[in-house]
Order: C-alpha cells, then structure tokens, then sequence
C-alpha cells in the first residue's frame, strides 16, 4: 500500500494523544483524592497536550477523505464499520474529557466525581484505539493486517508513546510538578512495555517475511482451476488509482534498514532518559520523545508500505 503522510500523522499523533490521555486518566482514578492543588493543576499540561495531539490526528484523518465535507456521514454505520465505531469512539471520548478537565480545576470535593471521570477517560482512549487498530486488522484482502499482531501493537505503541509524553511533560519546570514522581511509570515502560513494543514487531515482521500462498493472477480471474494463469498483456497500459494506491512496492534492502531504525529509536527512547539526566538535566526525556517519536513514526510508515492488496494479483503483481 502507498502511505498516505496523512494516515500516518493521524496514527501517531492520535495513538500518542490517547496513550498520553490514558495514563493520566489511570493516574487521575487512582490519586485524584491525594492529589494537592498544586498537583491538579500540574496534570492540566498533559490534558492540554493530550487533546492537542488528539485532536491534531483526528484533523489529518478527515484531511485524507476525498470530501472531507462529507465526513459526518461516516457516523452513520456505526453498526457495521470499524471506521464508524472509531468516528463515535473518539467524539464520546471529549465527553469524559470535558468533565475530567472542568473537574481538575474544581474544589477538592470533586474528588469522586474526577475519579469516575479518569476511570472514562481512560477506557474512552482504550475503545477509540481498539476500533483504530479494527480498521485495518478486518480487511481480508490485506495479509499483512489480517492477523493478530495488528490490535495489540496499536494498543503497545500508543500507550509507549503516552508514557514517553508523561515523562517530557512530567520534568516541565511549574509548581506542583514533580520529575521524581514519573519513577514508577518509566520503570513500566522501560521494563514491561517498551520490551513488549519490540518483542510484537520483531514477531510481526518475521511472520510477515514467511513464504505464504497469496492470491495470484488465476485467483483474480477465477481460471486458476485451469492451471497456471499468467498475464500476455497488461490490463491498462499505463498506471491507474489502484496501481498507484495498492501496488506500492518496498524493497527488502530497505525494509530491513527502517525496521532495525524503528527498532533501535524505540528500545533506546526509554533508556535515553536515566543514560542522559545526569548530563542534561529534564530536556533527556525530551530527547528520549524524540527517539521513541521517530521508531513509531518509521515503524507506522512500514505498516502501510509493507501491506498488499490482494487486488494486486489481477495486474500480475
């Protein structure tokens, strides 16, 4: 498949928006009631940041339709597009947002009410990814996004890149905030996620590198019955929208070069950070975003340039 910059922005902007928005709705549910006023305030920059990168991926997203006027029709089938159930995932996701935001600024009070809101902003995150990853995991004539490692890598990596946002926002020098209070969620994601986040795609791709039986040209012809089908001639003479769209092709010499880059970008972004505080200061977990940022983004483009579409076949490719 050609990958679309669009796409890809959408992907990363909003799986690091929801992963950044589910960390700190789960921090939120379980210290909003120990919480100071200092500290509420503090969590109101990764809500803010958070909605920004979501709200950004969401704008790219409707920016890739042909008629992005028309995009509120997508609501529409909910009850049998993935691509619907994500549209409703993420507007009732600002739901929970809202109130999560109109709270942390409240009254100590609120404490209950900010709970519950956190506990929704977070499985809002979770559901709006799941329908995310749905999108391309039930599309049967794409191999290499009909499988099982497509929904727990969107659900890995958005929640890696949330917590590398977590770790950039949690050294920014306001009061109420504490660098030191970001141990145990570095710990998480060095020890349990970002080694998950590896082990899933190095998995993925050798799974994807497996010689499978694809369809071929007497598959797309139904003469495959007949024996070996093979193309005299070409169906157009010169190259059409799904030529262009679907008959991406990446070679392998450069496919191994950008999986070992995401590879590397995203097992060194978490350990930049602890290797780096000593020399620099809180800017390491900056540097540690922009790593982890470049192996995602790098790793989102491969999803996209190593996927066939079956309809490929028909074209002898």
């Amino acid at each position: 498949m050609r990958p679309s910059f669009s796409i890809i922005v959408f992907t990363v902007l909003s799986g690091a928006g929801y992963g950044l928005l589910f960390v700190l709705g789960l921090s939120l549910a379980w210290t909003a009631g120990t919480a100071s006023g200092d500290a509420r305030v503090a969590l109101g920059i990764p809500l803010v940041v958070g909605t920004l990168l979501v709200s950004a991926g969401l704008l790219a997203s409707v920016g890739h339709l042909g008629r992005p006027l028309r995009a509120w029709r997508a609501f529409s089938q909910w009850r049998s597009s993935w691509l619907s159930r994500e549209g409703v995932a993420a507007v009732a996701t600002y739901l929970p947002l809202a109130v999560v935001a109109g709270l942390l600024f409240g009254p100590a009070d609120t404490r209950v009410p900010l709970r519950v809101g956190a506990a929704l902003l977070a499985a809002g995150c979770v559901a709006t990814v799941y329908c995310t990853a749905h999108i391309y995991s039930s599309l049967k004539p794409v191999r290499a996004w009909r499988n099982g490692y497509v929904l727990p890598g969107y659900l890995l990596l958005g929640l890696h890149a949330g917590l590398l946002w977590w770790f950039a926002l949690a050294g920014v020098p306001v009061e109420g905030n504490h660098a030191d209070a970001m141990l145990p969620f570095w710990l998480f994601d060095a020890i349990l996620v970002a080694p998950a986040c590896i082990i899933l795609k190095l998995a993925y791709w050798k799974w994807l590198d497996l010689p499978a039986r694809g369809p071929d040209a007497g598959d797309a012809t139904g003469l495959g019955g007949l024996g070996t089908v093979r193309s005299f001639e070409q169906p157009h003479t010169e190259e059409n929208y799904l030529t262009h769209e679907m008959g991406f092709a990446l070679a392998r010499k450069h496919a191994r070069r950008l999986r070992t880059i995401a590879v590397w970008a995203m097992v060194l972004a978490p350990f930049a950070i602890p290797a780096l505080a000593w020399l620099i200061g809180w800017p390491a977990s900056w540097v540690a975003l922009a790593l982890g940022m470049l192996g995602i983004f790098v790793e989102r483009w491969l999803f996209f340039a190593e996927a066939r579409h079956a309809v490929i076949a028909y074209y002898g490719g």
